[in-house]
């Protein structure tokens, strides 16, 4: 009875199945949260289409074993509500948690997956569920969720259980993670430094920050402190704030401490939060419920005695309510004035939601499950890894939006016709499934959100009307392995194929009617010949899930233009949007800016970093411009002027050559040899690490003042120290080795495996003769608001040793040959471990960290923001996904405008908001003429136009 499905693994496998996962999920959960998941064990019972969500998506996060437990058949039914049944799993009659099995599995080959199909009511011995840590249930009876949380609760320590449950339009989620149940990073962010600018001696002390940086702490946080001058008992105490203002806060009593100086960092302590939960029996009475829509705060509560009241109605009469049954609808509603009184607050029952929930109960919005399961996955994951905060204790979400305009329909709308898309018709009708069924929608992305969008539309019937609809899809991407725990439509066998056409091939196995065409193209104006005004016009609604923010402006003009509806959403970590754009209706994506992204000041790259964000930046930018930027430059500089000796001459007769000197001096300098590379990189360091710090410190000695009298070199500004090569010291050898590599790549030097070897790489740097410094008085950039100049003046001495270094080239015969005018750029590429990228900016972005004495940021950080790494997780993903289709059904329905919503959600916290869409702008012109954002004018007059007013 109880049938299993794995791959099979070495011993300890569970220990180094990250190596699976994507470094996005590793920035979201963190490698303690990602080995507590990879050791745990789960249950999950009822593998309908709520069940499959959640599965899929803990699958894909990586827990290490996954028990799914069904006993129901599988029918015509399932097919418009589960991705992994599929026709002849109904013709066989599988049980659904066998049929399901082995796809499951396929998700990730490092979970173990087994299918239970042993009956589960009042009368089982539950002692079986021990074995897991938390267990899941969707599909089962009030009375026996109540059975089975009480003797989880019981259970010490507790089984972390989760009970969720989508019917017709709406649904529920429960967690109850036992009496206690501990925390140690509530939010998942990193914690915050704060530069400090002033301490008042006094009682409490309050602490102020630097100008025009806002601490953005919340009362009750712990902060420790460090680096303070003055006030130095303070460093390495640890105290809990008050917030006063956005750029200050007290910290206690400071009236018996020195006074303050200058500088100090204060960093935020994360304290590990206790949470407290009642089992689901006294939850039940008194619900303590998250509020999802502000605009609706009694809606939980609504929901929640509609959602009893259809409980005990199944109890009372062996059934669910009749599809569009008016009769039951009302019995219902007697109920749930009687469950009403039962609880203690006695909400008000509102009889839209239970009318609505008795007529669509036996039916399923298959997008509502992907958000609902999204959430209650990520529940999951917090249950086993104590990572994030977790929902206290209900969560509950309508689609009376969608349903409310469907009131005049007849119930032969709802009733069902034998297809796999009953389940989605009893909800919203047959009318607008055909309208689905005959969409042309573009869905721009075949990443984790678009896997999962595809999947929405093959349940919902998109693009598969018998003369009308179709999906079309473009994505340039090739699939990498980083991508399989998320975008669930790919396996290990589509492993650098494209994105587009095999998550085209995949949506088919869910729904094999679809109509879709693939693209590999990208969106953006040098393919607006693929995708001309004609085809924008062709398509009733876009759907955008990129991660690129200039794309979907782009497209968002492109939808305005030929009025098309657009769908845009995206995710970064647990975080996650939604938001509609309807023609007419709402205002446009670029009618609003996110605000621009803070710039590091130039002068502080340069000479002034004070975080390991400053230093990671600034090795970023060595490598792209040592290995990138500076060898294009010079191939470009000799395809111009094809010989040395022409360049030569056209220097003596005093013309200007743009780039010259620089060319020049790459020429000269250009290793040819192994041995020469490793040289280069060992100057390299000095320069870099050491007489960097020497010429700073000449210019600005320690004890220089400023103009107010002081000191220069004090918070955020640290004064630099020399680094001294130690060939012993990893970090140090690191650099060499990592910096050799690449420009012997660069300078096409080859080179071998002994050439690497410790012994071959301290035998060149004992010969290296290090250059001595050399103060410059060169004027060092303070200015913040100063930009890197575009062109660095070369003067006439530099001209002149460019002249003398490019004849004794040609005299060495160093410039006669081809390959000595070429070099070898590299395009900086985060993916591949062994092509020493990372390594390199790693070694030489702590380096310089250890020169200004801040904190080093290991290889798994300095990868994140030096390749600009998006967090991702597929929970959050698939969340957002199901309420994008959710909006695409009322956008297909063509709804008035205060029936979308936007969301914005953050599933650490945990919190899901929904706010209507932005109305559009009505503004006038002259003649009193009305115009918004979608209006086209055709210009016959220049001269009338002029700037028009908002109204």
């Amino acid at each position: 009875k109880l049938k299993s499905y794995s791959s099979s693994l070495k011993p300890g496998t569970e220990k180094i199945c990250t190596k699976w996962f994507s470094l996005r999920q590793r920035y979201v959960l963190g490698d303690t949260a990602m080995q507590k998941m990879a050791q745990s064990h789960v249950f999950l019972s009822g593998i309908g289409g709520l069940g499959v969500e959640i599965a899929k998506n803990i699958i894909l996060a990586g827990v290490k074993a996954l028990t799914v437990h069904d006993t129901k058949q599988c029918t015509k039914w399932d097919l418009g509500i589960n991705f992994f049944i599929h026709e002849d799993d109904i013709t066989s009659q599988r049980n659904r948690a066998e049929a399901t099995l082995h796809r499951i599995a396929e998700l990730n080959p490092y979970v173990h997956v087994a299918a239970s199909v042993v009956p589960l009511d009042e009368t089982t011995d539950l002692s079986f569920l021990k074995q897991y840590q938390c267990v899941i249930l969707t599909e089962v009876s009030l009375l026996l969720q109540k059975k089975i949380n009480d003797f989880c609760h019981a259970q010490q320590p507790p089984i972390k259980f989760i009970s969720a449950d989508v019917y017709g339009i709406c649904s529920r989620l429960f967690c109850d993670f036992g009496d206690e149940f501990e925390v140690l990073d509530t939010t998942g962010e990193e914690p915050k430094e704060i530069f400090i600018s002033n301490i008042t001696q006094s009682n409490p002390g309050i602490v102020t920050c630097l100008e025009n940086h806002p601490h953005r702490l919340e009362t009750g946080q712990f902060l420790t402190f460090r680096e303070v001058n003055g006030m130095s008992c303070l460093n390495g105490s640890t105290h809990q704030i008050t917030v006063v203002s956005p750029y200050s806060f007290s910290i206690g009593d400071t009236s018996d401490m020195e006074p303050y100086l200058h500088g100090g960092i204060a960093v935020q302590v994360k304290t590990p939060k206790m949470f407290y939960f009642e089992r689901l029996e006294k939850q039940i009475i008194n619900p303590l419920c998250l509020v999802a829509d502000f605009s609706k705060p009694e809606a939980p509560l609504q929901i929640h005695v509609a959602m009893l009241a259809l409980n005990h109605f199944q109890e009372n009469f062996g059934r669910g309510p009749n599809i569009g049954c008016l009769q039951d609808a009302e019995e219902m509603l007697k109920i749930a004035m009687s469950v009403s009184e039962t609880l203690e607050n006695k909400p008000q029952v509102n009889g839209d939601v239970v009318k609505w929930l008795s007529r669509t109960a036996q039916g399923f919005l298959a997008p509502l499950a992907a958000a609902v399961g999204g959430v209650a996955s990520q529940e999951v994951l917090k249950a086993v890894t104590g990572k994030f905060s977790p929902l206290q204790q209900w969560l509950y979400i309508d689609m009376l939006d969608i349903v409310t305009p469907l009131e005049k329909m007849g119930c032969e709308e709802f009733l069902p016709r034998g297809d796999r898309y009953d389940a989605l018709r009893a909800c919203i009708g047959d009318s607008l499934c055909q309208k689905l069924h005959d969409l042309n929608v573009f869905l721009v992305g075949c990443g984790a959100i678009g896997c999962e969008m595809l999947k929405n539309f093959a349940l919902l019937g998109v693009g598969t009307g018998q003369d009308k609809g179709l999906v079309t899809i473009t994505d340039p991407d090739l699939i990498e392995k980083s991508n399989l725990n998320r975008q669930f439509l790919f396996r290990p066998h589509h492993i650098q194929k494209p994105k587009s056409y095999t998550a085209a091939e995949a949506t088919l196995n869910i729904n094999p009617y679809l109509k879709i065409d693939s693209y590999i193209n990208k969106v953006c104006p040098a393919t607006e010949n693929t995708y001309s005004d004609e085809f924008y016009t062709k398509q009733d609604v876009i759907v955008t899930a990129l991660d690129n923010v200039e794309a979907r402006r782009y497209i968002d003009s492109r939808c305005v233009a030929n009025l098309r509806p657009l769908i845009d959403s995206g995710t970064m970590g647990t975080k996650g949007h939604t938001e509609v754009i309807v023609p007419h209706l709402t205002e446009s994506y670029n009618s609003h800016r996110d605000p621009p992204e803070e710039e590091i000041p130039f002068c502080t790259l340069k000479s002034f970093p004070a975080a390991i964000e400053h230093t990671i930046q600034w090795a970023r930018d060595k490598f792209e411009s040592s290995f990138s930027h500076k060898p294009s430059l010079f191939n470009k500089f000799w395809q111009t002027y094809p010989s040395a000796e022409e360049v030569l001459q056209r220097i003596k007769s005093g013309e200007s050559l743009e780039g010259c000197f620089h060319v020049i001096k790459t020429l000269s300098r250009r290793p040819r040899s192994w041995t020469q590379c490793v040289e280069l990189a060992r100057v390299k360091f000095e320069k870099y690490f050491s007489h960097k710090a020497l010429q700073l410190l000449h210019s600005f000695p320690l004890d220089t003042r400023l103009k107010d009298g002081s000191l220069f070199w004090q918070s955020p500004k640290r004064p630099p120290f020399p680094v001294k090569f130690e060939f012993n010291d990893p970090l140090h050898y690191g650099f060499i080795v990592s910096a050799a590599k690449l420009f012997a790549t660069v300078y096409c030097v080859p080179f071998t495996e002994k050439d690497l070897s410790e012994e071959t790489i301290l035998k060149i740097i004992s010969a290296v003769k290090v250059p001595e410094f050399r103060p410059s008085n060169k004027v060092v950039q303070t200015d913040e608001t100063a930009r890197k100049p575009d062109h660095i003046p070369v003067s006439s001495e530099d001209e002149r040793n460019a002249i003398f270094q490019l004849e004794k080239s040609i005299v060495s015969n160093e410039a006669l040959e081809t390959d000595d005018l070429q070099m070898k750029p590299i395009s900086f590429e985060k993916d591949d471990d062994s092509n020493g990228h990372i390594d390199f900016i790693t070694a030489a972005s702590n380096l310089r960290a250890k020169m200004y004495n801040i904190e080093p940021a290991d290889r798994f950080k300095t990868k994140r923001i030096a390749g600009k790494i998006i967090p991702a997780i597929a929970t959050a993903t698939a969340a957002v996904s199901g309420l994008v289709a959710l909006e695409l059904i009322k956008v297909v329905g063509g709804y008035p405008a205060d029936a979308y919503k936007n969301c914005f959600l953050n599933l650490a916290i945990p919190i899901m908001v929904f706010t209507e869409t932005l109305r559009i702008i009505i503004k006038m012109y002259i003649h009193h003429t009305i115009f918004t954002v979608f209006t086209n004018f055709t210009c016959m007059n220049k001269k009338e136009f002029s700037t028009p007013k908002s109204k």
